[in-house]
């Protein structure tokens, strides 16, 4: 997401080197991000420093700016406007997984739908998803994608989840697991505030000193506190670093395939990918399980 502003081309090569040389695949972008500048960097280092067949490249449309003014937009023709334009900065003919952005009351949602059929029926996307859609939406989306020989299945559902928002839980756990989407947490840190960076004050090169920071703002109450305060003793006692123990207990909940982290360096990046080998206790997830119910 930060890839083009907040993170430079020199950062960005050092994060994708770091990624791949441990193994990883999924590098997820969007047509919003960073004004554009995420995709046009992100095709510029799968031209000069990783091939695109190494990678599973995903993006995402429906939102933007219109006479600097932010739009959600989920029109069949607005989103393959914005795929066009994605293919074009990321400098690939297909990705492998494109996925509207945002759920919107304003269009149909067999016509939104019907966007997600054309672009793989002309090649242009492998395979299809949906974002920060609320359950019975998914359901509905997912449900509909079947009922027809020839349309476009839904695989995934990328979301906000961990520790400090688990509303997913209710709705849109159960219907992913139930119709075999996948589930692409985005903010698993509870957008940075699990790391405990922010437990006595913000870094003032933190994205909460940053024009971010009303993004950040809404998990620094009393509640939130508490399990970031439990999550530090969790990783006191492991030997662990709280992110390590905040991305754990994400990755191996219910129908989770990967947490998407949104690192702006290559050292934060690289702490991340040291959670591959590890897991939590049962005891420790129990704990942690009962501190965070009320965010839920």
């Amino acid at each position: 997401m930060t890839w083009g502003n907040q993170t430079d081309e020199h950062e960005a090569r050092d994060q994708l080197t770091a990624f791949m040389d441990a193994g990883g695949t999924l590098l997820d972008t969007a047509h919003t991000y960073a004004g554009g500048a995420s995709e046009e960097l992100l095709g510029k280092l799968l031209r000069d420093v990783v091939p695109r067949r190494d990678v599973v490249l995903a993006t995402k449309a429906g939102l933007g700016t219109r006479r600097g003014q932010r739009v959600t937009d989920t029109s069949r023709g607005y989103l393959l406007g914005c795929l066009d334009l994605s293919l074009k900065r990321l400098g690939v003919d297909s990705v492998d997984l494109w996925q509207v952005h945002v759920w919107s009351d304003r269009t149909p949602i067999d016509e939104t739908l019907s966007a997600l059929d054309t672009a793989v029926s002309t090649g242009r996307a492998a395979y299809v998803g949906v974002s920060n859609w609320p359950g019975w939406r998914t359901a509905q989306g997912a449900t509909w994608q079947r009922a027809v020989p020839g349309r476009a299945p839904l695989v995934s559902t990328q979301v906000e989840y961990s520790l400090l928002n688990r509303a997913i839980e209710h709705e849109v756990v159960p219907a992913a697991v139930e119709l075999g989407l996948g589930i692409l947490p985005w903010s698993p840190l509870g957008r940075g505030v699990l790391t405990g960076k922010y437990r006595t004050g913000t870094p003032a090169d933190s994205r909460g000193a940053s024009e971010l920071s009303h993004f950040i703002d809404g998990y620094r109450d009393d509640s939130s506190s508490a399990v970031v305060e439990a999550v530090v003793k969790a990783a006191d006692g492991l030997g662990w670093k709280p992110l390590e123990v905040a991305l754990a207990w994400v990755r191996d909940q219910r129908g989770v395939t990967a947490p998407i982290v949104g690192a702006r360096t290559a050292a934060q990046l690289r702490q991340a990918l040291a959670v591959e080998d590890k897991t939590l206790p049962p005891e420790i997830m129990e704990a942690l399980d009962d501190v965070s119910a009320s965010r839920a």
